[in-house]
Order: structure tokens, then sequence, then C-alpha cells
């Protein structure tokens, strides 16, 4: 009976957020305005989205507790070490999307805030990991640096995929539901959900944006999963498969990093040369390049459910990746 009624609650609170939108963003002094350069979009729009998401996993995570149904939820030196980290990538990003900060600043107060939650709560820790198809265990000298570059290398490369409208929120949605119905927490993520749906209405209709915030955001709650489930759950995604999920932003990310280099610009500082900037400039069609991009993400996913190994579905993604974006360019 809790659990309704707290999905009933979750569920009101977003909806009065989408209702009342207009009237919210109106009141906010948080906008993305567009510069004719990278931000294209034709007038200022709302960044209330990481805002809302952030709103949200406080209150998932405290009405859980609340109701002792703790079971549901992250251990309570878990919690206080993802809710640390969420709130200050979120405030990064924010700062980010409002004074438009160098790459190396953003880095910089990145790994700050990695290594000081690794510190303050080494209940964030991976001390070994496990390959899907071989038999030993790989245990970590250095898990600290390894990471802190994770985390880092992760709030990049989805806030790389966060470039058009929908693309990072439906790839969120769909790897919430890949650990739901693993049965790693399904409660939270269902409840998590609720507020993805809302939002990405309001970011389909353009009245939202995640911004740097909320894409950062969403890459603490993904890092912080795969951790968490990693070393709690017997069922859990072996290093490979994670590496194998969050194949496609890492692969963009990875090419972003080697063109931008040989053109000798910093490989954080942003271009009109992404996944979903390629697809677009092709259709012509935000709903076809959303449908294209989001369909190329989660492939690799899909494969893995089919029991495909790994390495073969890491060789099948980078063939296919990497000919869409040939048959593109070709093609223009």
């Amino acid at each position: 009976m809790e659990i309704f009624f707290l999905f009933l609650f979750i569920t009101i609170f977003n909806l009065l957020i989408f209702l009342k939108f207009d009237f919210i963003s109106q009141n906010s002094i948080f906008f993305d305005k567009p510069d004719g350069k990278l931000k294209k979009h034709s007038k200022p729009v709302s960044l209330f989205g990481g805002l809302i998401i952030l709103i949200n996993l406080y209150l998932i995570i405290f009405s859980l507790m609340l109701l002792n149904l703790d079971s549901l939820v992250f251990e309570e030196n878990f919690i206080y070490a993802l809710l640390f980290l969420s709130t200050v990538f979120y405030l990064i990003g924010l700062v980010d999307d409002l004074k438009h900060l160098s790459p190396n600043k953003k880095l910089f107060f990145l790994f700050i805030t990695i290594i000081a939650a690794i510190y303050f709560f080494p209940v964030l820790n991976l001390e070994h990991i496990k390959i899907s198809f071989l038999k030993e265990i790989y245990y970590f000298k250095f898990s600290e640096i390894f990471l802190v570059l994770s985390f880092a290398l992760l709030a990049n490369s989805m806030n790389m995929f966060d470039g058009i409208n929908l693309q990072l929120i439906l790839y969120s949605l769909f790897i919430f539901i890949l650990f739901a119905f693993k049965g790693f927490m399904p409660i939270f993520f269902f409840l998590l959900l609720i507020c993805f749906i809302f939002l990405s209405i309001l970011n389909y209709k353009n009245k939202v944006f995640l911004g740097d915030g909320g894409a950062y955001l969403i890459s603490v709650i993904i890092g912080c999963s795969f951790i968490y489930q990693y070393n709690n759950f017997g069922n859990y995604f072996f290093g490979d498969e994670v590496f194998i999920i969050l194949f496609i932003p890492a692969i963009d990310m990875l090419r972003l990093f080697f063109i931008r280099i040989i053109k000798k610009k910093h490989p954080f500082k942003g271009d009109l040369n992404h996944l979903h900037h390629i697809v677009n400039n092709f259709t012509k069609n935000k709903t076809k390049t959303i449908l294209i991009t989001i369909t190329l993400s989660i492939t690799p996913s899909l494969l893995l459910m089919l029991n495909i190994h790994t390495y073969i579905i890491l060789i099948l993604s980078i063939l296919i990746y990497f000919s869409l974006i040939l048959y593109i360019r070709f093609k223009i």
C-alpha cells in the first residue's frame, strides 16, 4: 500500500510541474540562450530539466527511507555518496550552462568532486572487475584512479550525447528499464521513470533542456548504479556488459576526441560534429534523427539480451556505427 501511495505522490508532483511549467519557467533566471553557433534554437529555453531530476531523486530516496523501505533503495552510506555527487555535478553543469566554463575548469571541478566523494565515502569503491567470458577476476591496485577517470569520461560522454531533444532522456529511460528488469531496485527506477516521462514531453515540446547540469546528474545516477549493483547484487552486469550498454556514447566521444586533437582543438571543446549532428544533416528531420540515433544506441544492449558474446557485439557495433557515419558522409 505504501508503494502505491508513493507512486501516486511522485506522479502528482511531476504532473503539477508539467501543468504549471510555463508559469515556473517564466519566473526562472535559468535559460539556455541561442548563440547562432553551437546553440541554434530559435528562443531561450528553460534549463530546469536537471533541477527537476535532482528534486525527484531527493524525494524518491527520502520517501523510501521515511517509509522504512530501505531495501528498495541504496544502502544509507551509498545514498549520501550518490546525493553528494549528484548535487555537486549538477551545480558544476549549471554554472557551465550559465557562465560557460572553459573545458579545463570543468574537468578540474569534476576531478576534485570525484576525489572528494571517494575520500569521504569509502563505500564508493570498486575493488575488482569481472569479464563475462573470462574466469579470472581482475583486482584493482589503483581503483581510485579508475573511478575518477570513469566518472569524468561518463559525464562528458553523456553531455556530448545531449545535443538534440529527447536523445539523452530516451537513452537514460532505456538504461533505467534495463536495471529494473534485471531486478536491481526496480521500484526506485520505476519511480524515476515517472519524472523522465513527463520531462520527455516537455523536452520534445522544446520547453525545457537538461543542460550540462542535467547530463552530468544523469551520468552520476548511471555510474553509481553500475557500481552499486556490481558490489551488492549477484545478478549484476559484468564489466564488459557495462561497456557494451554505454558503447555508442563512448565511441562517439572517442571519435570526437581524435578529430579535435587532429585539428589541434581541445578534446572537450564543443562542435557540431556529434553523431546526432551528422544524422540530422542527412535526414533534415529531428524525429527521424532521434529514431536513428536511439536505435543505434540501444542495439548493443538488445544484442546483449540475446546472449551474444560481448566481443562479437563490440565488433558489430563498431562496424554499424562507422558504416552509418561513412554512408552519410558519402551521400552528403
